[in-house]
């Protein structure tokens, strides 16, 4: 009898080591319960890590949170705000003109020849330990002078046994400006700054001439150039040198683009045989700011932890209204950061990703059109809320609406649907009445998104809010809210226009507009299929044109469309970034621009002009109102909605706000573990009924078989005794 026990002891125990409070499923180390780490996800590799490459949001998540940029945005204050980050304040340009002389601030942009932003930086920032800063004692660098043996053993970055840091100094942001015209690099800004940056176009021609002639695997050593239009003046000084005026320029201060390198690292990671073992610039940063990546296995998992060196920075004292009474502003004055290390593992699945993070795994979750059902619910009233079961857990639910536009065109110079006559808008704007944004926004986005009033969102100078906001041609003003116009008042436009019924008032033959785009498949299907009705509302037939994106632009680029889909993520928080996007220079199918509508209203044009150079301020606001005012009344664009975007964390995480243009947020977060702990051991309480019913199952069938069977052996047995 003893040996059915036997059998079933393994599983009796395994049964009861569930019994001490401990997760089965828990994916992350016994030694990590109760430790002070974010736990996220990614869902591709990051291309680049390197800043002077890197140019998109996937990128950003890490790179933002490793890197210092002179400047950064104030993580609370709407709309967005410049506030220094390694520099002292932020920079005001000197203006001056083609004789060297300094111009008042006010001056007009034709009158300017050269804007100096002339930066200081802060004494006492350090680099994060690395093996490129390491030195022996008599300060000469422990690893620039490596052969490919010395590399034997040596597969990442950690397999270093030395590391080192120094101070932060001007002239590695002029280093780094100097990277952008690199020639192995391929900078995807370098077209445009070489227009901005004084000497850049010409350092690039040089330094091309300068690779060619260097043997294969050279070391092209930037040290050896001079860029007229960034210079260090002293050790925390330096200047950067731009044509004309140009005040969106300060924004890119901002960005990656323009953080500091150390020249040692370049000379580290261009040592023999450090490419072939992936141990470069663009696979291991090197940055000053709150975090240093020392995991990056982008098969499974990328590790942030704690820069050891980082100093010198508070949490904010002032938000926007309302963020002191949400709490937000608690923990003002502390240093940062607040978590010692960010876990990042690879999720290409969004149930996965879904699953653990119900489970409190990970600690953050988007919310995909999969799970928006069971994460969100909306009040009667149309607020939007999370579900029963996401409140009962303490997940909270944060809106923010995107600094991005979507947008229904027109193609202006097309004989139909274009052109300036009274004609051609009311035909536009009947359209635009048609097309109704908040039934779209309701099937199609799940709610996600607001109806644009004009092509600036939300958080950027310039946007109105409330009946001041409203595009009067689409919606009237009602009830505190704005109301779409009825289709029965389009139906008018569109009879006055000339089109009455949908049909041509001439001859009498039907109005076909044509729809170029590059959306397909199932899905796709039904949204094209509404804005059909949507159109069919008018008597107007609309015919569909799919097509692969690279005929679509090259129909952009010639003008061979009457209607076309696209959107625009803001590059910096300032209206230029979008009403650019309506400026006749710009023209699409003239000059290869970003306006492919071609619109071009020489009263629009004009005020760009004069808008785009000028600080935000009540002036530019009159000037933008204006400028709004006869987009509107021309209606190159169906202006269809900004996006909203839904997040979710737990009840363990805290300081989170939505940040549109910030990506270096996470230093600001903060974290309760032991909660995280206590709420994990009970959503993960482990079922074992199921194993016990088969236990008993296991020893109700083995028992009799085993009793059986001894009993026939004492059977057996027994005659042989006698």
């Amino acid at each position: 009898m003893m040996r059915p026990l036997r059998i079933c002891l393994p599983l009796c125990l395994a049964l009861l080591g569930g019994c001490d409070g401990s997760s089965w499923n828990n994916p992350y180390p016994a030694s990590q319960a109760g430790a002070n780490i974010l736990y996220s996800a990614f869902t591709e590799r990051p291309k680049h890590l390197d800043p002077v490459q890197s140019y998109s949001e996937n990128e950003y998540t890490f790179i933002a949170q490793i890197y210092q940029p002179p400047l950064q945005y104030h993580y609370f204050k709407r709309p967005y705000e410049l506030i220094p980050f390694s520099a002292t304040e932020v920079p005001r340009p000197a203006l001056l003109d083609a004789n060297g002389r300094r111009l008042p601030d006010t001056a007009e942009a034709r009158d300017v020849a050269v804007s100096e932003y002339t930066i200081h930086i802060r004494p006492g920032i350090l680099y994060q330990p690395h093996p490129a800063l390491a030195t022996d004692d008599k300060g000469a660098f422990l690893y620039h002078h490596l052969e490919v043996s010395d590399l034997d053993g040596i597969h990442a970055l950690g397999d270093f046994t030395r590391r080192g840091t120094r101070e932060l100094v001007a002239a590695d942001y002029v280093h780094q400006i100097k990277r952008l015209a690199h020639p192995r690099l391929h900078s995807p800004i370098l077209g445009l700054m070489s227009e901005y940056i004084v000497g850049l176009k010409e350092l690039t021609a040089t330094l091309a001439k300068a690779d060619r002639a260097l043997p294969p695997g050279g070391f092209l050593d930037l040290a050896r150039f001079e860029l007229e239009g960034a210079q260090a003046l002293d050790r925390y000084t330096y200047r950067i040198k731009v044509r004309g005026k140009y005040p969106q320029f300060v924004y890119w201060l901002a960005m990656p683009f323009f953080a500091p390198i150390p020249p040692e690292a370049d000379r580290f990671y261009a040592q023999p045989g450090m490419d072939e073992k992936n141990i470069t610039l663009d696979w291991f940063p090197i940055g000053t700011g709150p975090y240093m990546l020392t995991v990056n296995n982008p098969n499974r998992q990328m590790v942030l932890e704690r820069n050891p060196n980082y100093k010198n920075e508070v949490y904010p004292h002032e938000g926007a209204p309302g963020d002191a009474e949400a709490g937000l502003l608690q923990d003002a004055g502390k240093a940062l950061p607040f978590i010692d290390k960010v876990v990042f593992s690879l999720e290409k699945e969004q149930i996965p990703y879904w699953n653990k993070f119900h489970q409190g795994y990970y600690d953050t979750s988007s919310i995909s059109s999969d799970t928006f059902d069971q994460a969100v619910q909306f009040t009667g009233q149309g607020d939007v809320t999370v579900s029963e079961e996401m409140t009962e857990r303490g997940i909270r639910l944060q809106t923010s609406v995107a600094t991005s536009v979507f947008y229904l065109g027109f193609n202006m110079i097309d004989s139909v649907v274009g052109g300036y006559t009274e004609r051609a808008r009311k035909l536009r704007q009947a359209i635009s009445i048609a097309i109704d944004q908040e039934e779209l926004i309701s099937i199609f986005q799940n709610g996600r998104g607001i109806p644009a009033q004009g092509p600036i969102p939300p958080g950027i100078f310039g946007y109105r809010e409330g009946r001041e906001g409203i595009n009067p041609y689409v919606y009237d003003w009602g009830d505190g809210a704005p109301r779409r116009k009825p289709i029965e008042y389009a139906r008018k436009l569109l009879a006055e226009a000339g089109y009455p019924n949908g049909r041509d008032a001439k001859t009498g033959e039907p109005l076909l507009v044509n729809l170029d785009t590059t959306v397909t498949g199932v899905g796709s299907k039904s949204r094209l299929d509404w804005y059909t009705k949507q159109f069919e509302n008018l008597g107007v037939q609309l015919v569909v044109r799919s097509t692969d994106y690279n005929r679509f632009q090259d129909k952009l680029r010639k003008g061979n469309v009457q209607l076309y889909f696209l959107g625009w993520n803001a590059d910096y928080p300032d209206p230029e970034n979008f009403l650019f996007l309506l400026h006749g220079a710009q023209s699409k199918v003239k000059t290869a621009g970003e306006n492919a509508s071609n619109y071009a209203n020489p009263e629009f044009d004009r005020l760009f002009e004069r808008m785009k150079n000028m600080y935000n301020g009540p002036e530019r606001q009159a000037i933008i109102d204006r400028m709004v005012e006869i987009a509107r009344h021309d209606a190159p664009w169906v202006w269809s909605y900004f996006p909203k975007d839904y997040t979710l964390h737990h009840a363990w995480i805290y300081n989170r706000k939505p940040n549109q243009m910030a990506n270096n947020g996470l230093k600001y977060q903060r974290l309760d573990p032991q909660l995280r702990e206590d709420l994990r051991r009970v959503w993960n309480q482990p079922v074992i009924w199921p194993a016990v019913l088969i236990l008993f199952a296991l020893l109700a069938s083995v028992v009799p078989a085993i009793v059986t069977f001894r009993r026939r052996e004492r059977a057996t047995a027994a005659p042989g005794k006698a």
